[in-house]
């Protein structure tokens, strides 16, 4: 079952809040522009790795896509799939302790971890590594 943009937003603010109180270790992001099936432009802005989600340890991988709209949410399903197959998993491997699960997130405009931004649009999914794939779930 998807979330609806608006729900995904709510639950955005959440682990936003929960990020907050907690503090974040954070990796260096990338110029590299990375391939997505879209063809859109994506970056790395970051990688958060100390912020426990509802699985455990958790990886979450933040991707800036200029320009995302709410009218891109059908075709961001399959660039947030393949930033988790071909980005995100093979950067996984020795992380201490091992994320059970890994969010990737894409946004139009690059916003902290842990704030708010409603006039910002983001699309979150959630994923468990299973044997170097990513298995969607949902929230």
């Amino acid at each position: 079952m998807r979330m609806s943009p608006a729900h995904r937003l709510a639950l955005a603010a959440l682990f936003a809040a929960l990020a907050a109180a907690g503090g974040c270790e954070k990796a260096a992001p990338t110029a590299d522009g990375i391939a997505v099936p879209s063809g859109r432009e994506v970056r790395l802005i970051e990688v958060v790795t100390n912020a426990p989600g509802p699985a455990g340890a958790t990886a979450r991988f933040r991707f800036l896509a200029p320009g995302l709209a709410l009218s891109d949410a059908e075709e961001v399903t399959d660039d947030l799939q393949a930033l988790c197959n071909s980005y995100a998993i093979s950067r996984v491997d020795g992380m201490v302790p091992q994320p059970q699960q890994i969010i990737i997130s894409l946004a139009g405009a690059e916003v902290p971890f842990g704030q708010a931004a409603p006039d910002v649009v983001q699309f979150f999914e959630s994923f468990r590594p299973d044997s170097g794939s990513c298995i969607w779930e949902p929230f």
